[in-house]
């Protein structure tokens, strides 16, 4: 497997860089500390085509491979890991899922809406008291005629109240049945569908996370991903591709936290000479730069796999439990590095720290990745 760069991978980097450096890096701040979603952003970066990544050109997207996809991620993430949150969320989950198992009806009607930009997507599965143990969940759907009904609530979704189109998950058959949950689209507008409390986050601030409630919410059957009864199997395929997402936004958080630290301990003077040269300094560096390749080889080699149309169950589990730990890792790291103005807002490490965390912990947490990878070993 040859990782080096291809030309349009550069040519992703080198747009991406150029956009984020007047697009987003001016406002970090400001939408940080006031929660701003800045839905406008995401019109923006649809223009340039990152709202549909792995969507083919005929629905409007940009056909590209996971490995376009996993740049895409980090490199948006160098800047702003809320962003980068919001971008994979909407490409892998809610686009991805539509994509994998929508009727060709269904991609014509919603896949050119959201790989434009002009549609953000959410996705739904985690609820209040289900969320490693989704088999539980309480969100039920029956079904009525032509139509089906979903009453329950649903958290910690990315884009639950500004997203225009989102894909839920609710339990159509018994508890802990895997083949008990159906996964429906939901538009923004239905009766009986409305946002809940948004929640007030340690980081990924600027990535909107609220609830999703549905109270009597009508669907028509048309509306069905698949077939009824598929949706939880559906899901964890899903979320192979999701993670290799968290993989990517913890490559670029980490790189981001590395590159100014590495750049911090050239510039800062101790005892008349730059800090990088004491030995304490440069082996944190050192520990960072290695641990940050080792992330990027496993999260290439699950987003290779996943282009060529491989199982990456495990490796995407890999992936996604160590570039995300790496990523907290770094940047608690690269604080140390910046010492006490690292613990300020002035400069943007303490932010890379905040929002490190939560790659530890969405689209499964480190536990459950260790539990993936040891019941794939294991088979």
């Amino acid at each position: 497997m040859n990782f080096e760069p291809t030309e349009m991978q550069q040519q992703i980097t080198e747009m991406i860089r150029n956009f984020g450096k007047t697009n987003i890096q001016p406002h970090v701040l400001e939408w940080d500390e006031n929660q701003t979603f800045p839905a406008h952003l995401f019109k923006q970066m649809g223009e340039l085509g990152l709202m549909g990544v792995l969507v083919p050109q005929q629905y409007g997207g940009s056909g590209l491979g996971y490995l376009e996809y996993v740049t895409v991620i980090s490199e948006v993430a160098r800047f702003c890991g809320a962003i980068g949150l919001s971008l994979a969320a909407h490409n892998s989950l809610c686009t991805g899922h539509i994509l994998q198992f929508g009727s060709e009806e269904q991609k014509q009607r919603y896949l050119p809406r959201l790989a434009s930009g002009e549609w953000i997507g959410a996705w739904g599965l985690t609820e209040p008291n289900t969320g490693s143990d989704a088999m539980n969940m309480k969100c039920v759907a029956q079904q009525d005629g032509d139509e089906w009904v979903i009453n329950g609530t649903k958290c910690w979704i990315t884009h639950g109240k500004s997203g225009d189109v989102a894909v839920v998950i609710a339990r159509t058959g018994n508890v802990r049945d895997s083949h008990g949950m159906t996964a429906f689209v939901v538009e923004r507008g239905t009766p009986g569908f409305s946002g809940g409390k948004k929640e007030n986050k340690l980081g990924m601030r600027a990535s909107e996370t609220a609830e999703m409630i549905f109270d009597n919410c009508r669907i028509p059957a048309s509306n069905i991903l698949g077939q009824p009864g598929e949706g939880f199997i559906q899901s964890m395929k899903v979320l192979d591709g999701g993670r290799i997402s968290i993989a990517a936004l913890s490559l670029g958080i980490a790189k981001g936290a590395y590159e100014a630290a590495l750049k911090y301990a050239q510039e800062r003077h101790q005892f008349d000479k730059p800090i990088a040269s004491f030995q304490g300094i440069s082996f944190k560096l050192a520990d960072m730069a290695t641990e940050i390749m080792a992330a990027e080889l496993l999260t290439m080699q699950a987003a290779d796999g996943k282009t060529r149309g491989q199982v990456v169950t495990k490796q995407a589990a890999m992936a996604k439990y160590y570039a995300s730990e790496v990523a907290v890792k770094t940047a608690n790291e690269a604080v140390q590095v910046f010492g006490g103005y690292g613990y300020t807002k002035d400069f943007p490490v303490e932010k890379f720290y905040r929002d490190a965390k939560l790659c530890t912990i969405g689209e499964g947490t480190s536990e459950i990745q260790k539990m993936v990878i040891a019941r794939e070993a294991l088979k």
